[in-house]
């Protein structure tokens, strides 16, 4: 198990841990169908949805590591859905 916060910064879907927290406290990250704080435990087989601006990232929690390289980051997780949201606030209404 591992912190939502640090799982998305050492994945790399987040490049840092503190725009992790941040974008966790908007209400913008779902684990499992669920709104997520930072400090969520996530675990192998979670999944994770995303909401970056005009796009909506769904994945799959493949397994966890504190620090894996950068060319490893991308084993952490499966992409199950990348979509296009037109307007951000009505996205932000359907999550």
């Amino acid at each position: 198990m591992m912190r939502l916060d640090k799982y998305l910064k050492a994945s790399r879907l987040i490049k840092r841990r503190t725009l992790a927290k941040e974008v966790c406290d908007q209400g913008r990250v779902l684990v499992n169908g669920r709104t997520a704080k930072a400090g969520t435990t996530v675990d192998v087989g979670d999944q994770i949805t995303i909401r970056f601006g005009h796009k909506q990232v769904t994945v799959r929690v493949e397994s966890l590591a504190d620090s894996p390289r950068k060319q490893d980051a991308g084993s952490l997780y499966t992409l199950l859905e990348e979509t296009s949201v037109e307007n951000p606030e009505e996205a932000g209404s359907r999550l």
